[in-house]
């Protein structure tokens, strides 16, 4: 569940400066009254459904802000709200299908009174009807890219591979919109895989379907398609993966086909941020059983020196079982189920035993003793999860955040076997808390470049890109209390996070320091907050490796702290 970073800045606008801003940690919630998950993803699809309507209505104070507010349009013709023709077309054509289909759906229970020739004619009418009027919204094609009047194709990035999928509701011109705008923001040109739109409120049944089925539509197929070919392409060294709303779910269940058939090193390339994400998980397990054994044992460690073959490791309800079994075993005579099974592999490079030496003993009939565990020859890496990079940014009132990723990290897990909604999550507490990719997202956490006038710049002939001064949420101040500051969920954004901070408040020098840049200080269960050597607040800028994209720039791959794993992968920054 990582690390929850809420940004309380005071939203008065590209180019003005808030008299206070901060950043609060919120993860997981505390048990005693708090929310407590007691479901996951894998459960039956029914038990699903249910708690997702309950949840539905539960944050259905927050359903207008998935278009509010509707001014002002910061990003010009980017934003969804602006008037433009595609724009309104898009808008209008919404309304009418909003109409339709809640009309449709109310005669429904009519069908079972009607005669079936009648029943099947109304339905027949009706799914030309609403494909008629989406065509009108989707393109022919799955795949789009960015103009490169937003960004064009250079050198430096050519190792790199950015893939977009888009939320609810949007179609083509929308997606180009969005696509076109990450180009300008970021300086590389943009896939996007285009999840097309059927309707405002079949797009939402859709979702259900996906979430509690698990059920891989055509563009979930060509994203898993895509992003696959990419990562095993050998010139590609990052594979950057942006979704928003709908398309976290879409992306999480490509991250799960993913994890169960690519090597690891290959996937240490892909890099995931997500923007109001309705996904209800985010998967990327640990690979040493130790790293995640010190999740369990000392949250507030980053690194770890637990012997990777010393028997069992895990400090879980299914241990604790399985433990009790092998006592039961042991005094009952048999062989214990921890000695029946094979030692697990040391992954670090060990001064095992060479089998020539071991032929040798044999031959001269020395006795021979089973391999004894070994230390590893080095820490286990201080984030040693199988995706290189994921990061979370949402709005806290955002429906669509609320209903998906914020209910996840902020509730408390009722069982370890629960899967967890793996990456740093960047929440934003302010008045522009909606739910547009463009409108809402970009340009207030992104914000483009403005000219004289105070008009947003929308080429890159024209110097247009992400505005690195005027910054509200990057120059928030994180401070990390309140809920979610205790157990297992605290190691994992810290040890992502402070690679960046010590970047952040580098001195010029020759880059090997020999003290850390990064002061922590405080309780993991009252507050916590970190300082730069020099004392300054550690900002949202200072964590978010996003951020370290803007503008064609590239965060460092190898930050001091930061070594290969035993496979000579580094965890925590891509090849």
């Amino acid at each position: 569940m990582g690390l929850s970073l809420i940004s309380r800045a005071r939203d008065s606008g590209p180019g003005a400066s808030s008299s206070f801003t901060t950043a609060t940690n919120t993860g997981r919630q505390r048990s005693g009254g708090e929310s407590v998950i007691n479901y996951s993803y894998t459960d039956t699809p029914f038990t699903l459904l249910l708690w997702d309507i309950y949840y539905f209505f539960y944050f259905s104070w927050a359903l207008p802000w998935v278009v509010w507010p509707l001014r002002p349009c910061h990003g010009g013709h980017f934003d969804e709200m602006a008037v433009t023709a595609s724009n309104m077309w898009c808008l209008f054509i919404h309304g009418i299908l909003v109409v339709l289909q809640l009309g449709f759906i109310l005669t429904l229970p009519l069908l079972v009174i009607l005669p079936v020739w009648t029943a099947v004619l109304w339905l027949g009418f009706f799914a030309t009807l609403n494909w008629a009027l989406c065509l009108s919204l989707n393109g022919p094609t799955l795949t789009y890219h960015s103009d490169p009047m937003y960004a064009e194709a250079k050198e430096e990035h050519a190792h790199e591979s950015w893939i977009f999928i888009n939320g609810v509701a949007c179609g083509e011109a929308w997606l180009l919109s969005n696509i076109n705008r990450l180009a300008l923001t970021f300086g590389r040109p943009v896939m996007g895989i285009h999840n097309k739109t059927d309707g405002i409120i079949f797009d939402v049944f859709e979702c259900l379907v996906q979430r509690n089925l698990s059920y891989a539509t055509t563009d979930v197929r060509e994203a898993y398609r895509t992003v696959k070919e990419e990562l095993y392409n050998p010139a590609k060294s990052k594979v950057i993966f942006i979704l928003h709303s709908q398309g976290a779910i879409e992306g999480s269940m490509v991250l799960d086909w993913l994890l169960q058939e690519m090597p690891q090193d290959i996937l240490s390339k892909l890099e995931v941020y997500t923007f109001g994400a309705a996904a209800n998980h985010m998967n990327s397990p640990t690979k040493h059983v130790a790293s995640q054994t010190a999740q369990q044992r000392n949250p507030t460690s980053l690194t770890t020196d637990i012997p990777l073959a010393k028997g069992p490791l895990l400090d879980s309800p299914v241990q604790m079982r399985t433990t009790s079994t092998s006592q039961h075993h042991e005094r009952s005579g048999q062989s214990s189920l921890h000695e029946r099974r094979p030692p697990t592999p040391p992954t670090v490079a060990t001064d095992v035993t060479a089998p020539q030496q071991q032929q040798q003993q044999q031959q001269e009939g020395q006795e021979q003793h089973p391999p004894q565990p070994q230390r590893v020859s080095s820490l286990v890496p201080r984030c040693d999860r199988v995706i290189g990079h994921i990061e979370h940014y949402a709005h806290t009132t955002d429906f669509v955040a609320l209903w998906g990723l914020l209910h996840f990290v902020t509730s408390e897990r009722a069982s370890n076997l629960i899967p967890r909604f793996i990456g740093r999550v960047f929440s934003r507490t302010s008045s522009r808390g909606g739910h547009q990719f463009c409108q809402h997202y970009l340009d207030g956490m992104f914000p483009l470049r403005r000219d004289a006038d105070g008009n947003a710049i929308v080429t890159a002939a024209q110097g247009g890109g992400c505005d690195e001064e005027n910054n509200d949420f990057m120059e928030s101040v994180v401070e990390r209390g309140g809920r979610g500051t205790e157990g297992e969920d605290a190691r994992e954004g810290f040890a992502n996070s402070w690679a960046l901070l010590e970047l952040a408040g580098k001195r010029e020098a020759s880059g090997d320091l020999a003290h850390p840049e990064v002061a922590v200080h405080g309780s993991f269960h009252g507050k916590l907050s970190a300082h730069l050597d020099d004392g300054r607040d550690v900002k949202v800028k200072d964590l978010s490796r996003l951020w370290q994209y803007r503008n064609g720039k590239s965060p460092p791959e190898l930050p001091r702290g930061m070594v290969p794993d035993a496979d000579g992968v580094v965890r925590a920054g891509t090849l």
